[in-house]
């Protein structure tokens, strides 16, 4: 029998500075989230960030937290929800980090009698810290507690043309009545070095403003390639003007190189190039949570009106969206018979 697994970032079990560190700690000593060899990723992680990091993390998701919890969880357990109403296949939620893990949901498929499963990372850019970590704990977890099972992988779907679509749907409804001046695609950051890492061809990817728009075997795993050509198609699509769209990445670490320009950095210059009112998507995440709605829908907002901005919206992910549902239920539906995966 074939099934599904839904496998988005995860989240603390609550609010608080005692359940942020543990969490944070699984998250960041990532070998492919901080990756540096894992002595000093322990002086780094446990050494110094979680000395301060969970009470400032906390504060963050209490200003966000829904009453049914964290609202990555209630909207990822929503959207997984209406999938399974679209489908006559088994669908788990599983979580890289946290208590939601693989593990239990691959269990959960296993009770029901699935033995070959569909692995959907909820990320449509290839990164190392995202889309390739749950690839590979999802890989281990089946090797190591499920070997009967036989594990497919949904590849990363940035440029596939139904997510296009309702994406920027989602964008347009967003823009409703209000007259923008601009409209800044916010990805999530990734250090520089990671770019190069995850280039196969060891030389391609130099970051210098022309390798992402030539093509190469690189870009399959190129997470800033694939974010340049989410905003084009999505500019495409929509006809938006080259003059009020651009790109930025936003939540990086101190004290290394990360992709820019910054996120925080252009609401500081928008104002005083005259950008008064601004429009913000983050489309690196299908789910809005911590990085959407506390960093870009809250903070951004008070950066932006601080440095001289006037109107501000930030335009939510896709959530459960029922016309993404219908995009998703397609692609597993397709794969149950045909066994093909969207391009």
């Amino acid at each position: 029998m074939k099934g599904v697994l839904l496998v988005n970032l995860g989240s603390p079990e609550n609010p608080t500075p005692k359940d942020v560190k543990p969490y944070l700690d699984e998250f960041l000593m990532d070998e492919r989230v901080i990756d540096t060899p894992k002595w000093l990723r322990n002086i780094i992680v446990r050494g110094i960030i979680l000395q301060t990091r969970p009470k400032k993390s906390a504060a963050a998701y209490q200003k966000i937290w829904w009453e049914e919890g964290s609202p990555l969880i209630v909207i990822s357990e929503r959207f997984a929800e209406k999938v399974s109403r679209e489908t006559k296949m088994p669908v788990a939620l599983g979580m890289r980090y946290g208590s939601m893990t693989i593990k239990k949901a691959l269990g959960e498929l296993k009770t029901k009698g699935v033995d070959e499963v569909l692995l959907v990372p909820l990320y449509p850019h290839y990164a190392m810290s995202s889309y390739e970590t749950v690839v590979v704990k999802a890989m281990e977890e089946q090797q190591a507690h499920f070997s009967e099972m036989r594990l497919t992988t949904l590849p990363a779907f940035y440029k596939n043309e139904g997510y296009i679509e309702v994406l920027s749907k989602s964008i347009a409804e967003g823009l409703k009545n209000f007259d923008y001046d601009h409209i800044l695609f916010s990805y999530h950051g990734i250090p520089e070095r990671h770019i190069r890492k995850s280039d196969p061809t060891r030389f391609h990817c130099k970051i210098d403003g022309q390798c992402c728009t030539i093509n190469s075997v690189a870009h399959n795993t190129c997470y800033r390639h694939q974010c340049f050509d989410t905003t084009e198609r999505v500019k495409a699509y929509l006809g938006l003007p080259d003059e009020k769209v651009s790109n930025s990445f936003q939540s990086r670490l101190p004290n290394d190189p990360w992709l820019k320009p910054y996120t925080d950095f252009e609401f500081e210059r928008f104002p005083k190039e005259g950008i008064k009112r601004l429009a913000v998507i983050t489309p690196a995440f299908v789910s809005d949570c911590l990085e959407t709605l506390e960093e870009i829908a809250m903070e951004g907002k008070h950066q932006f009106q601080n440095a001289g901005g006037e109107d501000y919206k930030h335009i939510p992910c896709l959530n459960d969206d029922d016309a993404w549902v219908q995009v998703m239920a397609k692609w597993v539906n397709n794969w149950e018979t045909t066994g093909e995966l969207p391009s």
